[in-house]
């Protein structure tokens, strides 16, 4: 393993700096076999990359999650992705310790289970073809600079401006074409670091997180999110807080969005940050029932 995450004591877990986070942090050590922990994939486990088809999970993501996982109720990545393409990105299939780990994708459409490897996908929505197959025309007459690039993603399609000269002026060019493209369709659009995504309405991560929740009777969330789609989950960790679920809001911390830290009970920085954490809490799990003193 390339970092030191994973030899983190249990002494180097963070404090929430929230009452709630506290809380949340709390409860998860306290009662782990009921525990989920939800996690985003790009800029949250995964480094944000230029070609988001080379993104991969932080090198240290897979080993700290398979040494968490089986203390939990449950793992869960909740990502915009196809869910097939996430679980292959990430790396998880096949890894002792990550059986049960699930992969909600396309914001909670698609789900791709560890313990079978396959993939469950509703029909697509006709809007996502049109607009497929409309996109390239209106990115021309639109002016899209060199550099903006379209990424398919079966359920959605994503405009990304990061290889643009302007990378944020190519973003605020783009923006009301492409919502006037979407409204046209039936679909939304989903604002993140430097891409558009216009996609089907009424799944978002708030919705899939609660859902998943319900299902697996958690007694106990931590979400870490980086992005505006992570916005909706924490919504939905509020909510469930306020009807007395606890839970840990965490920000996997950049300089491109600031809305979610603002809204955080931990920041981290990173995924690198991200998998610290995790390590640690992987740490003061395993150590919490073994601990002796040395005197």
């Amino acid at each position: 393993m390339g970092s030191h995450s994973s030899h983190l004591r249990p002494e180097h877990l963070p404090t929430p700096t929230t009452p709630a986070g506290r809380d949340g942090l709390a409860a998860l050590l306290a009662d782990p076999g009921r525990a989920v922990v939800a996690l985003d994939f790009d800029g949250t486990i995964a480094p944000i990359v230029p070609d988001p088809d080379r993104a991969r999970a932080h090198p240290d993501a897979v080993p700290v999650l398979a040494r968490l996982a089986p203390a939990l109720r449950a793992v869960v990545i909740v990502t915009g992705r196809p869910a097939e393409v996430a679980a292959r990105y990430g790396g998880f299939a096949g890894v002792p310790g990550l059986e049960h780990l699930v992969v909600l994708g396309a914001y909670g459409a698609e789900r791709w289970d560890a313990a079978t490897g396959e993939t469950r996908t509703p029909p697509p929505h006709p809007g996502v073809e049109a607009v497929r197959t409309e996109l390239p025309g209106l990115l021309e007459k639109a002016g899209a600079p060199e550099g903006t690039r379209t990424e398919d993603k079966g359920r959605a399609v994503a405009v990304h401006t990061r290889r643009a000269a302007d990378p944020q002026g190519a973003f605020e060019l783009l923006r009301a074409p492409l919502e006037e493209l979407a409204a046209r369709h039936g679909l939304a659009v989903e604002p993140g670091r430097l891409v558009l995504e216009l996609r089907p309405p009424g799944m978002d991560k708030g919705v899939a997180l609660s859902d998943f929740l319900r299902e697996t009777g958690a007694g106990s969330v931590l979400y870490g999110g980086d992005d505006l789609g992570d916005l909706a989950a924490y919504d939905a960790v509020d909510r469930l807080r306020g009807e007395g679920l606890p839970g840990l809001l965490v920000c996997s911390g950049s300089e491109e969005v600031t809305a979610l830290a603002e809204r955080a009970d931990l920041v981290v920085d990173g995924p690198a940050g991200v998998v610290s954490l995790l390590g640690a809490v992987a740490d003061a799990l395993t150590d919490a029932p073994t601990d002796t003193p040395t005197d």
